[in-house]
């Protein structure tokens, strides 16, 4: 294999993974390294996978390879993604040791394959936002960049119930469908909703959780999003089920909602855009919201420590989710009570999402043509390879989901709280 690009790229390879990686890596001039018997190869197509890597090392060199075309996978991606286990990886991205030695490795493998040189520009699809971070413009971006991409898109990955966050699973032969359901009714037992009471879903989505509390507990609703695509479906969804005189949708920042107060607030999968330096006004926004005796529910992705951002050179922030941000569940538990909410429950749905990202997986895989047609390749290949690490990230416990369960208890103390939790 002397000569070859497998040759070559050989010593490398195994610095990074060990001897005989578990996939195939077929490479442009069809030499190749790894287990012949392998069920997924991984194809570098071009040199141009070298000079990605060489100038944009660890995972976004990776990152913009695959995007562009350079890198294809043809098989399992988690074959391919469970090799960070072999990197030593410990957090929930694509990463490669980013050390001085590492560095001159692969500057040396790319030199010698001849594939130094100007990289090529980053595919488009890689966002850099403008603005003060977590202003209300900035935000607005970050959101219409994630989540306007296309119902239609939306549709083949989530299936009919259009919902974008955990499922919950209360038996192990649950499908997706019935899981969210199930996530939407834990929810409402949590928030002690009844008919008649008055609910703010911060970040509605596609209206799933207004839709749920209004069919099965009567419940009048108001739910605000940032994203353009995202209200217009919630109208028509709900204008269609014949509850547009009970549910309202608007295209509102959670900042500038001012005709509270609601019975109970719901936040499903928003919280992750707010960031740290908001947490303040975020919940002090919705205790002011909030009333006497009401509950607010707080359903996000965190992170076990450290720095909540992906970093700024990730895939995640620059392809996936700009500008967001994971807090650890103590910090969010410390904020809310700061700001005049109790806490009175926490509870770990990790293994869910796992479960309800390998769904998300499946429904983009077996309908990948379709969903290429509508977004393009690239996009459709960061949506598959965001959702598939982020599964392996639940599964290993690199990240997590919690949902928080805050009272704003009357002036006397009174909380109107069950004193056991069989009402969840």
């Amino acid at each position: 294999m002397v000569g070859t690009a497998a040759g070559l790229m050989g010593p490398l390879v195994t610095s990074l993974v060990g001897e005989d990686p578990p996939v195939v890596l077929r490479f442009w001039d069809g030499s190749s390294l790894g287990d012949t018997g392998a069920r997924t190869i991984v194809h570098v197509r071009s040199p141009d996978a070298l000079k990605r890597l060489a100038f944009a090392p660890a995972e976004l060199g990776l990152s913009r390879a695959y995007v562009a075309g350079d890198i294809d996978i043809d098989g399992d991606i988690f074959d391919v993604l469970n090799l960070r286990d072999r990197l030593g990886a410990r957090n929930e991205r694509v990463d490669l040791p980013t050390d001085l030695s590492m560095r001159l490795r692969t500057f040396r493998a790319a030199w010698r394959a001849g594939a130094l040189g100007r990289p090529p520009a980053p595919p488009r699809e890689e966002v850099r936002l403008r603005g003060p971070l977590h202003s209300q413009a900035r935000d607005r971006e970050a959101i219409s960049h994630h989540y306007d991409v296309g119902n239609d898109f939306y549709r083949l990955v989530l299936g009919p119930s259009m919902t974008y966050s955990c499922a919950y699973y209360r038996s192990h032969d649950l499908g997706l469908e019935d899981a969210q359901s199930a996530k939407y009714d834990l929810i409402c037992r949590k928030l002690g909703l009844k008919e008649g009471m008055r609910l703010l879903d911060v970040g509605c989505g596609w209206g799933g959780m207004l839709l749920h509390t209004a069919q099965h507990y009567g419940v009048e609703g108001v739910g605000i999003t940032l994203s353009k695509e995202q209200a217009t479906f919630a109208e028509k969804r709900i204008a269609d089920a014949g509850f547009a005189g009970h549910l309202e949708v608007r295209l509102q920042d959670y900042r500038d909602v001012s005709d509270g107060p609601f019975d109970a607030i719901s936040s499903i999968g928003m919280f992750e855009h707010v960031g740290l330096a908001r947490l303040g006004d975020y919940f002090g926004t919705l205790y002011g919201l909030l009333a006497e005796g009401g509950r607010v529910l707080n359903h996000a992705i965190s992170r076990p420590g450290g720095d909540p951002g992906f970093g700024k050179n990730s895939f995640v922030a620059r392809y996936v989710f700009p500008d967001g941000e994971l807090q650890e569940v103590g910090r969010v538990v410390s904020a809310m009570q700061e700001h005049g909410l109790e806490v009175r429950d926490v509870e770990s749905l990790r293994e869910h999402y796992a479960r309800t990202l390998r769904s998300w997986v499946g429904n983009l895989e077996g309908n990948w043509s379709e969903a290429q047609a509508i977004v393009g390749r690239p996009r459709a290949r960061i949506w598959r390879l965001y959702m598939a690490g982020s599964a392996l990230g639940f599964e290993a416990g690199r990240i997590n989901l919690h949902q928080v369960l805050g009272v704003k208890a009357e002036r006397d103390g009174t909380s109107h709280m069950p004193l056991v939790r069989n009402w969840i």
